[in-house]
């Protein structure tokens, strides 16, 4: 049996870690799911008619919508930065808020589709598709045969 003292052996020094290689690399991970989050949100935004607001599955008032429906003659007005027009599909009418001026070719009579939230029994609405874009068209298409009868019906009483 050996009863000399050993030898001291110093433990080796640990490396001190780089936090900022961490934090860059934490920061990419929350931006990058903050990112998909965003886009998952929109892109559950239910397709509903004017009629199916609270009534069909998906089509809830609490949550995002994408409204369907035909501008209806003589509601539009514009009021403090806002552009106000009533929304019709199977004589179900909605009043909507658009925050802004919609622009282009907009105008009673023709159906668009509508972007946003209720609020109360109002539209709050933050993006305009009229008919004539290829993405509203592409889109909507089962949708379009009905929505141009309204808006045809609507003309002509116009007209």
């Amino acid at each position: 049996m050996d009863l000399s003292p050993r030898e001291v052996v110093e433990p080796a020094r640990r490396r001190r870690r780089r936090w900022a290689p961490i934090a860059i690399v934490v920061l990419a991970v929350v931006a990058g799911g903050f990112v998909v989050s965003q886009f998952l949100t929109s892109a559950i935004d239910y397709y509903c008619n004017v009629d199916e607001i609270g009534k069909r599955e998906g089509c809830e008032e609490d949550r995002r919508l994408r409204v369907q429906g035909v501008v209806v003659e003589n509601s539009m007005r514009k009021e403090n930065g806002m552009t106000k027009f009533d929304l019709t599909f199977n004589d179900e009418v909605v009043p909507v808020t658009y925050f802004g001026d919609p622009g282009g070719i907009f105008q009673e009579c023709i159906p668009v589709v509508a972007h946003g939230r209720m609020a109360g029994d109002v539209f709050d609405s933050n993006r305009i598709e009229v008919k004539h874009s290829n993405e509203y068209q592409s889109k909507n298409e089962a949708r379009l045969g009905e929505s141009d009868e309204q808006a045809a019906a609507c003309a002509a009483q116009k007209g």
